[in-house]
């Protein structure tokens, strides 16, 4: 049996996830995982929908790095259709960073 967004939704979740942690923003030389800009990941079926935040609404790849998501989480074998919607609510802070960006960033 084939691991599909049908048969297996965490798995699909996990890739997911492993595919946003190869993003990374040009200011800050962590991932936007690890840095805390995604809010929610919901799998339904083949369909992903991911809410995010990005450092400050002036951030100068406001408009290139939902695309780049969206390619990506497109790209997953088993995802058909992704929708990436951007908020500022609750606004980003350094208290979303997880300890592994952290450690990268010196500040453990």
């Amino acid at each position: 049996m084939t691991d599909t967004a049908e048969n297996n939704p965490p798995m699909l979740e996990t890739r997911v996830i492993d595919a946003l942690k190869t993003i990374f923003d040009p200011e800050i030389p962590v991932n936007i995982y690890d840095l805390g800009l995604v809010y929610q990941i919901e799998v339904e079926g083949t369909e992903v929908r991911i809410l995010m935040t990005l450092t400050s609404p002036n951030c100068p790849v406001a408009e290139s790095l939902p695309e780049e998501v969206m390619d990506k989480v497109r790209a997953i074998e088993g995802v058909e259709n992704v929708e990436v919607n951007l908020t500022f609510d609750p606004a980003w802070s350094m208290d979303n960073l997880t300890e592994e960006a952290r450690l990268e960033l010196g500040l453990l």
